[in-house]
């Protein structure tokens, strides 16, 4: 029951901080330090990137019409442009996918530390503070998902290769290398969201694949553990995503650069002093 508890946890923190720009892999490898799960490393190792299939499964449900070209409430251009949006997610996931694959065994061996975590959290923290600063009075030349062109999707999917160094944050990344591309904050949002429908899902295969093929098998409580984690997730993801889409109408994400650089500073006086 424990264990359950933890997984609980773990979920809350991954349906809040995978939307927001403040790193959801960073969250849960320093909520392992503090609330160690009873699993293998193995399990673990999968867990914290497949548990992202809760929040992914929120995404689907909140947009599944804007994403759905057979819909039949839309209209031939309307079925078109959802078409084209898709065309331009697929390619923008590209790049991440490319890196990824290539670096992942890697970045798992030499990344993910608090000390990586630390130093990104900080950094983007503080971009994000400029970013806003420089942009408060700026006129967004794209202000509707929809108007995102094919090159300025794929410079979105070039800033969200960052996100691959734990501690970023892919909604940051993508959120922030919209802004600076001249997208607005709600569309760069919702284009960040529907960009981690393939990415994650192809994220969490991978994981997944990996850890079958290294022939590791998960016990009961580990698959528990992981059901409570992903429908935990879902159902906070829900909540925050809806906030979220109210909140960037009226408020820039300079709170969100503020958080970063106090937890980052917190991070590095925790594990010094441990």
């Amino acid at each position: 029951m424990l264990e359950i508890l933890k997984a609980v946890l773990f979920g809350i923190v991954e349906g809040i901080t995978e939307w927001l720009p403040v790193s959801s892999t960073g969250h849960l490898i320093l909520l392992d330090e503090l609330v160690t799960l009873k699993v293998s490393d193995a399990f673990y190792e999968m867990f914290q990137v497949v548990i992202q299939l809760g929040a992914i499964l929120a995404v689907i449900l909140l947009f599944f019409h804007k994403l759905n070209p057979f819909s039949p409430k839309k209209n031939e251009e309307q079925k078109k442009n959802t078409w084209q949006l898709w065309f331009k997610v697929v390619a923008a996931v590209i790049p991440s996918a490319v890196i990824g694959l290539l670096l992942d065994d890697w970045m798992d061996e030499h990344l993910y530390n608090y000390v990586v975590v630390a130093i990104t959290l900080v950094v983007y923290g503080v971009a994000f503070i400029l970013v806003e600063r420089n942009n408060a009075k700026k006129a967004f030349a794209i202000k509707d998902v929809h108007s995102i062109d094919l090159k300025t999707a794929l410079l979105i999917g070039c800033f969200q290769c960052l996100s691959l160094i734990p501690g970023t944050s892919r909604s940051g990344s993508t959120i922030l290398g919209g802004i600076l591309l001249g997208v607005s904050r709600g569309a760069a949002s919702e284009f960040s969201f529907f960009l981690a429908i393939p990415t994650m899902l192809g994220a969490s295969a991978l994981k997944l694949l990996k850890f079958l093929m290294e022939g590791a098998a998960a016990t009961g409580l580990e698959i528990g553990v992981l059901i409570v984690g992903c429908v935990v997730s879902f159902v906070v993801s829900l909540a925050v995503i809806k906030g979220l889409m109210q909140y960037v109408r009226k408020h820039s994400f300079s709170v969100f650069g503020v958080y970063r650089i106090i937890l980052g500073i917190l991070v590095l006086l925790y594990f010094i002093l441990k």
